[in-house]
């Protein structure tokens, strides 16, 4: 049996086995081409896990504004649905490897209801 969700390490360990998968996409890798330029992978990834431990935890430790990156992010390379509907199998399936329990499927439900909003106000 698998453990729940427990820890920020817990998330670090799931934003980093993503990120695995989001950087092996041709199509998804160059979204994170500037990020992998500027060797700044491993702080990206701390920033996302801080974002999700406050989500799960109720942490205060993302400190910045997640749609208005998505939104420059979108300026520079538009987000296509499909863009949207692979980041959203990927964080899924990622979880469901290492994980289940109440956390976890909270952090499923929640990522399926930020790709919906995202694609709303970018209008993909």
């Amino acid at each position: 049996m698998k453990s729940d969700i427990a820890t920020l390490q817990d998330i670090q360990w799931v934003i980093t086995q993503f990120y695995e998968k989001l950087l092996n996409d041709a199509q998804m890798r160059p979204f994170f081409e500037a990020i992998l330029k500027q060797d700044q992978l491993e702080h990206h990834i701390q920033i996302i896990a801080h974002f999700w431990s406050d989500i799960l935890f109720d942490t205060h430790l993302y400190h910045e504004n997640v749609m208005q990156k998505h939104l420059q992010k979108n300026a520079m390379i538009p987000f296509e649905k499909d863009h949207f509907e692979r980041w959203a199998s990927y964080f899924i399936t990622t979880i469901d490897a290492y994980f289940e329990g109440i956390k976890a499927t909270t952090m499923k439900q929640r990522a399926l209801s930020i790709k919906t909003v995202m694609q709303l106000k970018m209008h993909s």
